[in-house]
């Protein structure tokens, strides 16, 4: 059994712990912050936006998804993702159609238009990447942030 105690959080510490350059929370939203708005430069001439890019590289890895699917991937739930969907069948990149099988799911799939744009994203990549740390050190962080993610997740569901 262990029986170490916690330190003691004196005054000085929670002090240091309320300074907001050491939260982790404001890194992590400044660093998207940041992320998104240079994204938003390398996909203007796309005429896609960073979540429209999302669901893209999703349908490009996978063809014809439900919608549940595609929200499970995104973490997003069908209050966003629908009008997203809809403005993205309106541009030509995508459409939405019900199973056969079961009339309650419905299925994305891209269309040639959205197939084609595949290409034209393949230098996005690169591009964010001279912006970026060493390709090791992002590999690094997104297994580490994927962890933080779970962490809080795990917590969120007890």
């Amino acid at each position: 059994m262990d029986n170490t105690q916690p330190p003691l959080l004196t005054e000085e510490l929670i002090d240091q712990a309320l300074l907001l350059d050491h939260q982790l929370c404001f890194a992590m939203y400044s660093a998207s912050l940041a992320m998104t708005k240079a994204y938003k430069k390398l996909l203007a001439p796309l005429d896609i936006t960073y979540p429209q890019y999302l669901v893209m590289m999703v349908l490009w890895e996978k063809d014809q998804v439900t919608v549940s699917e595609l929200g499970g991937r995104l973490f997003l739930d069908s209050g966003t993702l629908t009008p997203l969907l809809k403005r993205m069948e309106a541009m030509g990149l995508l459409h939405r159609t019900r199973d056969a099988e079961d009339e309650r799911r419905v299925l994305v799939s891209l269309t040639p238009a959205g197939r084609a744009l595949r290409e034209k994203a393949k230098t996005v990549p690169l591009q964010m990447s001279c912006m970026l740390p060493s390709l090791d050190q992002v590999k690094n962080l997104v297994v580490e942030l994927k962890q933080v993610r779970k962490g809080l997740q795990d917590a969120e569901d007890k």
